[in-house]
């Protein structure tokens, strides 16, 4: 089962702090041994602000050595931190929490910026402090916080870049606190901004390594990629969220891009697909309207199975190639026209639909 599993393959397209999610179920897995997990998961969480949960894990990997002091050394330096971000973020926030100032406020920022400099002495740079804030919340692990700051920065902001980034940070708040109806609409906003194709900043996470002059196609492919992983996790939790990555992974945009740069994705693609057979085999008046794109997504997705397997199959790829292909040829030697008899076709409609 192991070589299997995607989690490797993943990561490297997911924040630092997403991947937690995925270590954390590996552990309860058991298909790799707890040391290596626990070895990942260190690597992880060395490198945020989370240092009782680093100490922790070294203590397990290193039960007999004593912890670093270097972690006391950056606990101090991010309590020290921590406390002048959050006064210069609260500067801020008490001049737009003031219910004359939201009521003053309007949709053109440039026009925001100038009213709180005239009337309050805030500038951008200072409006910035909110986003040093909640990323440095997010570093830490207070999503909540994080997102709340983040949203804020995001509504007074003209630092396209910045803005950018913070619109990522806020994804990845909303699907780490299980908001999955508000990561929902980040998740479909950010979408959007992407296939705009903006040639203001860079649409993927700073963490991305992406150059400091991308071609704008490549930056657009390489974010496209980054959004395809993230919304897994949105996807597969909220509601609707299978018929919606259907709807989207469907789309010859990101069809494309899971064909260029992550046929791993196909798994979940498959999954979908199967899993969309029962809401959308519903009445109408017990489902939501069901498009033809989702009707006839298995048709779909074993089509670009079939012509991805040279690059990617897996055991769930391959079941429904094989369900759909292979016992379809069986129905058409069985009754050769395919007029289906002896209640046949009610059998056969399942999988050519």
């Amino acid at each position: 089962m192991a070589e299997h599993d995607l989690s490797k393959t993943i990561i490297p397209y997911l924040d630092r702090h997403l991947s937690f999610p995925l270590l954390a179920h590996l552990s309860e897995t058991s298909l790799f041994p707890d040391e290596e997990v626990h070895a990942a998961q260190y690597e992880l969480a060395k490198g945020t602000n989370m240092f009782d949960y680093a100490v922790n894990l070294f203590q397990q990997i290193h039960p007999d050595d004593e912890v670093p002091a270097e972690f006391d050394e950056k606990r101090k330096n991010a309590v020290s931190t921590h406390e002048r971000l959050q006064q210069e973020a609260q500067a801020v926030l008490d001049v737009i929490e003031n219910p004359d100032v939201a009521q003053a406020l309007r949709q053109d920022k440039n026009q925001n910026l100038q009213y709180l400099k005239e009337n309050y002495n805030l500038t951008l740079d200072q409006i910035t402090a909110l986003y040093n804030f909640g990323k440095f919340q997010y570093s830490y692990g207070n999503y909540s916080g994080a997102a709340d700051y983040l949203y804020h920065f995001r509504v007074l902001s003209t630092d396209n870049d910045l803005n950018t980034s913070a619109h990522w940070g806020k994804l990845a708040s909303d699907i780490l606190t299980g908001r999955w109806e508000i990561a929902l609409e980040e998740l479909n906003t950010l979408r959007d901004a992407i296939d705009s194709r903006s040639p203001s900043s860079i649409l993927v996470p700073s963490t991305s390594g992406a150059s400091s002059a991308p071609e704008p196609a490549l930056v657009q492919l390489h974010s496209r990629t980054w959004l395809a992983h993230w919304s897994l996790f949105v996807y597969f939790n909220h509601p609707q969220g299978r018929t919606l990555l259907l709807e989207t992974f469907l789309s010859p945009t990101y069809l494309n891009t899971i064909q260029t740069s992550c046929p791993w994705v196909l798994r979940y693609l498959a999954t979908a697909a199967i899993l969309s057979r029962k809401s959308s085999s519903l009445p109408a008046s017990a489902s939501a309207p069901v498009s033809p794109r989702v009707r006839n997504a298995i048709r779909e997705v074993v089509k670009v199975i079939q012509t991805e397997e040279y690059q990617y199959q897996d055991p769930v790829t391959s079941f429904l190639k094989e369900l759909y292909i292979d016992l379809s040829n069986v129905w058409k030697l069985y009754d050769g026209d395919g007029s289906g008899e002896n209640g046949c076709q009610t059998d056969r409609h399942w999988i050519q639909t």
